[in-house]
């Protein structure tokens, strides 16, 4: 084949999934297709929608090739979400949707055989987002069925193992909060080899390997050349961090956004993480570990804005700095740095739809700040994502911080971490305009407030 320039990047998120389209000269997604993401709430328990997904996929390459030639395939995906499949590559149970419950009715069990936190950097998580929890679950309550599988993959590598026909892990998602990779020995973790998993596990692959040619059968249903290399794949935040774990210099930071979100420390301050408030221990794509943090920022956003027209104007930001409208933690309970604190508005009486987004705007900014903080973070921070387009988030972020925010272009962040996958190329892309600290004082004085008012409630 030719040059590598155009990369169809399959990115499944817990809200949306996405095909885009990138070009590896301008670094910039040149098409995008996207579809709802929905778990099927039906037997045996709620689990992906991997049938209608993979229509989607089929048919946006095939439109994407119409429209461009695609040079290659690379994959990302949300984390806490693994396959068991057979020797044939079937799943022999639904792929779990984590959050779904079930896993927690054995969690006294499952407590007394996972690995401690400084083995895997993993925090102990509520529902099926460990997803050692989760296969656990399924070994316990359908032994016949998880019986029959012979791999174990990650989600990223499941859609590889369709594609290809080849059996692949790789570091990002075994090591994003799953009990299951040792951080320091870059292997499996003493949970594997206790409960036999080892021998399931597909061969740990790196994420830029290229695993195959995508399927004679599937070049031929979506118009691809049959020699199309597909690549191993990564999880969704490391692929947002990807591109400036190339290129930047430390200290920085990187938060990912979409239904999580998802603050990276590279080269912070050095600070002992509290697994209590949902830090955490990633992989990169380099096989390095990264101080992490993370709350269901995206998910907030949707539950909080809902039915408000999203608009607002400087006057309705002015009003609730002035004011101290303050919305406190959590509106998504069980994650995140305040797990166990009920949602709260103080000052709030009276205020109106474009002062409600503002104040729902600065609460996720002060999130994602005291995220920051937790994981020793330093430097200067990019914005990847659909909050990188919310002035005031970005503005508030920076105020909190008192440091730059770099609201990054990139219509999806994951999508170019992911298609440098493909790619021998270490210049970073065009990053997006840097916002410094407001100088008014109304911004600091309103973080002070935020601050005290969680703290008055602990």
């Amino acid at each position: 084949m030719s040059a590598i320039r155009h990369v169809a990047v399959i990115d499944i998120g817990k809200t949306n999934a996405k095909v885009a389209l990138v070009d590896l000269v301008t670094l910039s997604e040149v098409a995008l297709r996207r579809m709802a993401n929905a778990p099927l709430l039906r037997a045996p328990y709620p689990h992906h929608d991997v049938e209608a997904l993979w229509a989607f996929i089929l048919d946006s390459l095939a439109g994407l090739s119409r429209e461009q030639r695609i040079d290659a395939i690379s994959i990302t995906t949300h984390g806490a979400t693994g396959a068991l499949v057979d020797a044939s590559g079937e799943l022999v149970l639904p792929i779990l949707d984590y959050e779904f419950d079930g896993p927690d009715g054995l969690a006294a069990e499952y407590d007394a055989i996972r690995p401690p936190f400084d083995q895997t950097g993993t925090p102990r998580l509520p529902l099926g987002l460990n997803l050692g929890a989760q296969f656990y679950w399924q070994q316990k309550r359908f032994p016949a069925e998880f019986a029959k599988a012979t791999t174990m993959l990650m989600y990223p590598q499941y859609w590889a193992l369709r594609l290809t026909g080849v059996a692949a892990n790789e570091v990002t998602s075994l090591g994003c909060h799953t009990d299951l990779w040792n951080l320091w020995t870059a292997d499996f973790s003493s949970l594997v080899d206790q409960l036999d998993w080892r021998g399931l596990m597909a061969p740990v692959r790196p994420a830029g390997e290229r695993l195959g040619p995508i399927l004679p059968a599937l070049a031929a249903r979506t118009g691809l050349d049959p020699q199309v290399p597909v690549f191993c794949g990564l999880h969704d935040s490391n692929a947002s961090l990807l591109p400036h774990l190339l290129a930047d210099t430390p200290p920085f930071s990187v938060v990912s956004t979409g239904t999580w979100v998802v603050p990276m420390a590279v080269g912070g301050r050095q600070v002992v993480l509290d697994a209590a408030r949902d830090t955490l221990v990633n992989v990169n794509a380099l096989g390095d570990p990264v101080p992490s943090a993370r709350f269901m920022g995206g998910r907030e956003f949707s539950l909080l804005t809902e039915g408000l027209p999203g608009s607002w104007t400087e006057e309705d930001a002015g009003v609730v700095l002035a004011r101290r409208t303050l919305l406190l933690p959590s509106t998504q309970q069980g994650s995140g740095p305040f797990p166990h604190h009920a949602a709260t508005w103080l000052s709030a009486e009276g205020i109106d739809t474009g002062q409600r987004f503002a104040a729902i705007s600065f609460y996720l900014a002060l999130m994602t700040a005291t995220c920051l903080e937790l994981i020793g973070a330093d430097g200067p921070t990019t914005v990847e994502g659909p909050f990188a387009r919310n002035r005031l988030f970005v503005g508030m972020l920076a105020a909190a911080t008192a440091r730059s925010v770099i609201a990054s272009e990139a219509a999806t962040g994951t999508s170019i971490g992911a298609a440098l996958l493909a790619s021998d190329q270490v210049t970073a892309h065009g990053k997006g305009e840097r916002i410094e600290p407001p100088t008014d004082p109304a911004w600091a004085n309103y973080v002070s407030a935020w601050r005290a008012a969680v703290e008055a409630r602990d």
